[in-house]
């Protein structure tokens, strides 16, 4: 009945992944690799969640 007060999932996740990326971007900049690879996984993790939410919903 109240549908439209849920949030949107995929804007969630595109929203994480894109501060994942951000977050990413900033440790490469500078100079820390390792937290730059793990963020980096972890954005890659969340991005198929997202193509999988596509996938379903499409």
């Amino acid at each position: 009945m109240l549908g439209f007060l849920k949030g949107d999932p995929k804007k969630k996740l595109q929203k994480a992944y894109e501060e994942k990326l951000a977050k990413a971007l900033h440790a490469q900049r500078n100079g820390d690799l390792r937290s730059h690879g793990t963020l980096m996984e972890e954005a890659e993790k969340i991005y198929a969640e997202i193509q999988t939410l596509e996938k379903s919903g499409s």
